[in-house]
């Protein structure tokens, strides 16, 4: 082949990349390349190496070796503003708006000069092509619509037109559905697909398989720090990805066989009548038995996580009756709740699971530091001895339980936030969304984990959007639509049509 006939280089090439941290080496030769118009599907375990290769590519960090080319030329992405330049964004799983502002600030901050203190971008002007890019991503609404009152998926729309704006050729979009619903990832599939369209290189980061399967054009795999390949979408199978990411096949996919219902134990463990919750029109009721995974399923805002906040002691309740054990609870903080045994693994790990600037250790030990006094000091060694058996149990990746929780990946973080629970004999165990962004491996280990808990008279009340999560994982599912609960299912009832029907609100189910 002549070099006139030669194919062009790709639209961003990353050979060799290494990245070292104090005690681990996060990223070994790493390579990655991606075209324009492709979508590739970038998947590893928690630890794998993703966010700190995107990290580097939005200009976060730097390499300690290899190189960055951008349609054939060599670029030194030295901070976020120069991977910008180079039409590079990043959109983040935890999404990066101002809230008090509206739709147009939002997606022209920090651009409102167009590069010149003395021509800045006039409010009509920038009103004017917000509108226009929120046309291009078909989210029809007004650019003077402040961020707080969006959805998820909206939040999510601005996102991209905030990239748009800035001439972005590459978009990374890191599990931007986690926190959206079925209609909304549709949409942004349909976003996706039309910015394929238009030449721009997507590289998409998901643990949700079925996603990755449906969107990519390509896959590449990370495992521990290292390059272990690609996939082309022929190629591609479900088995085959999580094999790749995790070094072996996954016996039994994901969740361990359910118990009979008949083995469950008959006295019920905590039980709620007539609760109602701020914003709630009626009182919710439920008996949760001693030992039962209790499924909690709804869309956004059906009000799973503001009963679970209930519980804990978090959030009043404005009326109604809860006993523990066959005893009175009426949690006023959330002191009273972890002193009764009833402990609340949050949706939002980062905000309120966790102190993030502190260590695996100490958070482990924050939450009942009471129980680690010697002659009025804390006792270390106590304190290494149950976080160095939480982090084996959970298999948690961290050079040592010294390291601060905010350098570890979400999944491992998620794991400090159960660890910290399980150390201190929970009677009443609620996870909200206990598996929001963690790889498919993790996932296992974490479901084995709650069976165990379970099997051990421990009550779980799961809150998850995720239908195959919800169905695999719980002995009955309560669900609920706009602050209402809508139906009990168990059994041969318990599927993903008849959960979604009382989601929408169509039809009551008896207990």
């Amino acid at each position: 082949m002549s070099a006139s006939e030669a194919p062009p280089p790709p639209l961003l090439a990353m050979r060799g990349i290494t990245k070292r941290f104090p005690g681990v080496t996060a990223l070994s030769e790493v390579s990655l390349h991606l075209r324009a118009g492709e979508v590739l599907a970038l998947v590893g375990e928690n630890g794998a190496g993703k966010s700190t290769l995107m990290k580097i590519l939005g200009g976060a960090q730097q390499p300690d070796e290899g190189e960055i080319c951008i349609e054939g030329r060599p670029v030194s992405l030295h901070g976020v503003p120069e991977a910008k330049r180079q039409g590079i964004a990043l959109i983040h799983q935890e999404l990066m708006l101002a809230p008090n502002l509206d739709i147009a600030s939002n997606i022209f901050l920090g651009s409102e000069r167009s590069g010149s203190m003395l021509n800045p971008l006039r409010r009509r002007a920038m009103s004017s092509k917000a509108a226009a890019l929120l046309r291009r991503v078909g989210l029809n609404i007004s650019p003077q619509t402040p961020v707080f009152t969006l959805t998820a998926g909206q939040m999510q729309m601005v996102e991209i037109a905030k990239a748009l704006s800035a001439n972005a050729r590459i978009i990374i979009m890191d599990e931007p559905t986690s926190s959206l619903t079925a209609g909304e990832s549709e949409r942004l599939f349909e976003i996706i697909h039309q910015l394929r369209t238009d030449g721009i290189g997507i590289i998409y980061i998901s643990h949700r398989m079925a996603e990755v399967l449906a969107l990519a054009d390509r896959i590449t795999v990370l495992r521990d720090g290292h390059y272990v390949g690609d996939l082309s979408r022929t190629e591609a199978t479900h088995d085959g990805i999580v094999a790749m990411m995790v070094g072996r096949a996954l016996v039994n996919a994901y969740f361990p066989e359910k118990r009979a219902a008949s083995s469950l134990a008959p006295d019920p463990s905590l039980d709620v009548r007539d609760l109602v919750v701020e914003g709630a029109p009626a009182g919710v009721s439920f008996t949760a038995l001693r030992g039962e995974i209790l499924g909690f399923a709804g869309l956004i805002g059906s009000g799973r996580t503001e009963l679970m906040e209930a519980l804990f002691g978090a959030k009043p309740a404005r009326a109604g009756k809860i006993l523990l054990e066959g005893k009175p609870f009426a949690p006023r903080k959330v002191a009273d709740a972890i002193r009764r045994g009833v402990y609340l693994a949050p949706e939002d790990r980062k905000r309120h699971g966790l102190v993030l600037p502190m260590s695996v250790a100490s958070n482990t030990s924050l939450p009942d530091v009471a129980n680690y006094n010697r002659w009025g000091w804390l006792d270390r060694q106590r304190e290494r001895r149950i976080a160095e058996a939480e982090v084996k149990l959970l298999r948690t990746k961290t050079p040592s339980i010294r390291q601060k929780v905010v350098n570890l990946s979400g999944g491992n973080q998620q794991k400090v936030v159960l660890g910290k629970w399980l150390a201190m004999s929970p009677k009443v165990l609620i996870l909200d969304e206990p598996t929001r962004g963690i790889d498919v491996g993790a996932k296992a280990e974490i479901y084995r984990h709650i069976f165990t808990l379970a099997g051990q008279g421990i009550t779980i009340l799961l809150v998850s959007s995720d239908m195959e999560e919800i169905i695999g994982m719980s002995d009955r599912v309560v669900v609920m639509h706009e602050r209402r609960l809508k139906g009990v299912l168990t059994g041969e009832s318990l599927t993903q049509e008849r959960i979604a029907t009382l989601m929408m609100g169509r039809a009551d189910i008896a207990a």
